[in-house]
């Protein structure tokens, strides 16, 4: 099997790969982009970079970063993309699992990237300044070209590590492959689509539209960074068809303006608010809630715009090639309506991660346990319900976050919220809440909101506010930064 980008180039070499929009000043055939790739990958193997080395790459979302992936393909390395915003610490400790022969970075990380890594550290830009070499200046040597079998990895990605110690996950062929024909069975596909990219690339929602639009033949649109005016504009510019956002972002957009007429929004990243879902519908915003995680090359389940607006708090059916079961405690199936831990198996689902001991604790009979709590129902469409480690039991009482944070919602004046569990000396745990409020509530007014909707044991002891949830980069609630403001606060 050859690398992607060069099946691309002579089935459709005129095709627009990269739109003019956003990070990108001309639009660029795949003709175009597999010239660039040819000599970037020329470059890489000058530096030592071949077949089944790990390639980190430490980077902001960029056109330049589009080249890498195809570079690393074409060369049959394992792309490691890294944090962007890590540390020289938290760069060091990924690197050291897994040994790059070379790390590529940008002016913004390359004082990180220089401290951390034991490899040639190289840069996208012409003028790095803490010991980088550019790559613009490194001489192309000629490279073999390798044969891709289904199985092989293609990418470690590293989870956000909100609960713990990041896991690199690997990412095969089929993995990634089965993931794009996945979601165009799924979201459908046209020749002149093109999906907007503002996402991190160093994530699997910003990463994997560039491996599938060359697979599809589509143009791909890369925005440098998100900013709701000027994302508005660059979709536009490059006749945008889709976009994948989090719900945050998706907010920003519809407070910014009109969006233009996309076939798609695809959002996910956290679970899409009902009231937001029904807004964008109100806009007619074809919004497609998802349901996905970086071991599952992107999506599991998704729904439709059509569907999602009769059933707003559902993520919809599961995708082709990710099977997904619900199991109680002892791995039995749940019956529908019957909550339990989320299990998908699948061609979409990764091997395992790096350390073979995270591997044989993260797999039962029915596949990957998702540690998401959730049930199906009749119809077989998903709910999610929340992490299973979440749950806050507060005088032996067991209690659900996602519960407290739906009627918190429900006051006028809550636009988001985190519940969390926070220790208590009497009571081992207590009901905390964080609020993003768009009015006047104060924590009296709250609790008092909650009387009458919820058990006295449910109710939130603890209610402080904020301007915004602090999220990860995949847009999920950073739960343990937010216990770390509730338990100042407090």
């Amino acid at each position: 099997m050859r690398d992607w980008l060069a099946v691309r180039a002579d089935a459709t070499p005129e095709a627009t790969a990269l739109a003019a929009a956003g990070d990108v000043d001309a639009a660029a055939t795949y003709a175009d982009l597999d010239r660039r790739v040819e000599t970037l990958a020329g470059r890489l193997a000058a530096r030592g970079v071949g077949v089944d080395d790990p390639l980190a790459v430490c980077s902001g979302t960029r056109a330049a970063f589009v080249e890498v992936v195809h570079a690393a393909q074409r060369l049959g390395a394992t792309l490691v993309p890294v944090d962007a915003r890590a540390t020289a610490a938290e760069l060091d400790a990924r690197f050291d699992r897994v040994s790059p022969a070379a790390v590529v970075c940008e002016t913004a990380t390359e004082t990180a990237a220089v401290e951390a890594a034991d490899a040639p550290v190289l840069s996208l830009d012409d003028d790095p300044t803490a010991g980088a070499e550019p790559l613009s200046a490194v001489d192309p040597e000629p490279f073999d070209l390798p044969e891709w079998a289904v199985d092989d990895p293609v990418a470690v990605l590293f989870t956000s590590g909100t609960t713990g110690d990041p896991k690199g996950v690997v990412l095969t062929v089929t993995n990634v492959l089965a993931s794009a024909m996945a979601s165009a069975f799924r979201l459908g596909l046209l020749p002149d689509d093109c999906w907007h990219v503002a996402l991190p690339m160093y994530h699997t929602g910003g990463l994997a539209p560039v491996y599938r639009s060359v697979l599809y033949g589509t143009a791909l649109s890369v925005q440098r960074d998100f900013e709701p005016a000027a994302t508005l504009s660059a979709m536009r510019a490059a006749d945008a068809t889709g976009v994948s956002l989090v719900p945050t972002m998706l907010e920003r957009l519809l407070e910014a303006g009109s969006l233009p007429d996309l076939r798609v929004v695809l959002v996910g990243g956290a679970p899409c608010p009902p009231d937001l879902l029904e807004r964008a519908d109100d806009r007619g915003v074809p919004v497609a809630p998802t349901y996905g995680m970086t071991e599952a090359a992107s999506q599991i389940a998704t729904a439709r715009p059509s569907v999602a607006a009769d059933h707003p708090d559902s993520v919809g059916h599961p995708l082709l090639f990710a099977e997904l079961s619900v199991v109680d405690e002892a791995d039995a199936r749940c019956d529908p309506g019957e909550s339990g831990e989320l299990v998908v198996g699948g061609a979409v689902v990764t091997p395992g991660y790096l350390d073979a001991d995270r591997t044989a604790e993260a797999f039962c009979s029915a596949g990957l346990r998702t540690g998401d709590r959730g049930h199906r129902d009749e119809a077989g469409r998903v709910y999610v319900e929340g992490r299973l480690d979440d749950t806050i039991v507060t005088g032996g009482e067991s209690v659900d976050p996602a519960e407290v944070a739906t009627a918190l919602r429900r006051h006028d004046a809550v636009a988001d919220c985190a519940v969390v569990g926070l220790p208590d000396e009497e009571w081992g745990q207590r009901v905390a809440a964080l609020i993003v409020a768009d009015g006047e509530a104060s924590a009296a007014d709250l609790r008092e909101h909650c009387r009458g909707r919820l058990a006295d044991f449910k109710r939130p002891r603890t209610v402080g506010f904020a301007a915004g949830l602090p999220r990860t980069a995949s847009g999920t609630v950073d739960r343990a930064a937010v216990r770390r403001r509730l338990g100042a606060d407090d």
